[in-house]
């Protein structure tokens, strides 16, 4: 069975940047998960010491803290600023970038609308910086019998697909007068969303790898499932299945922004095992 790696996948820069501060830091504690990778961050707790707080209760005494690659939320940030700890901002410049536009835009009397999942950390974190309540929302139905305003400004969550933001932006400018868009989805994204739809084409099994509650992760499974029947999404080597692999002749694998290429390694060693 050949296995082909998709063209780009992996390790972004914003994840990359982060994992690097944090083993330059050693002995500090994440504000939240840093990455949405468990194997990852345990691999940084063994070797670096560095812990995960899910809750400001739970920094304590820490001197040290890491702000995770998604961001917190504005007030959060500037509690964690106010005191005496060394606070150490590993938030993506893609995810800062968002955080920024809805304040400004939010300042300037726009209503500000949110093109992503209302649950997700990063989604969080750009809200509040909004002045006024913002609105997030998943697709365009949520907008109808909505009252929008003269004046919108938009952003996304910048993992999510482009055509679905695409939609929703469309639907705005049909109806209101001023709408500013602001492309806040990642280049890494559409990169591996792209290479993923791609490789996925030419396969008869596609493995994912990634975080399970990792939304880019989340988006190439649902991508590879657009051409390939059977697509499995999976965090490390112990959850292959030699089934799986039964008479397939081209498996595809990808992974998700988060996934270092250790992971990465020892799955495809694995599923060479499987195929020898």
């Amino acid at each position: 069975m050949e296995i082909k790696l998709a063209k780009n996948y992996g390790f972004c820069f914003g994840v990359k940047r982060a994992i690097e501060i944090a083993e330059e830091s050693q002995n500090a504690t994440t504000m939240g998960p840093l990455i949405h990778n468990n194997e990852e961050i345990n691999r940084l707790k063994k070797n670096f010491d560095v812990t995960t707080a899910h809750s400001m209760d739970e920094i304590g005494d820490s001197k040290r803290v890491i702000i995770r690659t998604h961001g917190i939320v504005k007030d959060d940030l500037a509690t964690l600023k106010a005191s005496k700890k060394d606070i150490i901002d590993a938030t993506c410049p893609f995810v800062t970038k968002p955080q920024e536009i809805v304040e400004q835009m939010s300042k300037a009397k726009y209503k500000i609308i949110i093109f992503g999942d209302e649950n997700h950390p990063e989604v969080k974190g750009v809200k509040s910086y909004a002045v006024n309540d913002a609105l997030v929302i998943l697709s365009v139905d949520e907008l109808k019998n909505i009252p929008l305003g003269p004046k919108i400004a938009i952003v996304s969550q910048t993992t999510r697909k482009f055509v679905e933001f695409m939609k929703i932006v469309n639907y705005l400018v049909e109806r209101v007068s001023e709408v500013r868009v602001f492309n806040t989805i990642c280049n890494a994204t559409f990169e591996n969303q792209d290479a993923a739809r791609d490789l996925s084409l030419s396969s008869d099994i596609m493995i994912v790898i990634g975080g399970k509650n990792s939304s880019n992760t989340k988006q190439l499974l649902n991508i590879s499932e657009e051409n390939c029947e059977d697509c499995y999404l999976i965090e490390n080597e112990k959850e292959l299945e030699k089934s799986w692999f039964k008479g397939k002749q081209k498996c595809g694998v990808t992974a998700g922004a988060s996934t270092p290429d250790w992971i990465i390694e020892k799955i495809i060693a694995k599923i060479r095992e499987f195929t020898i």
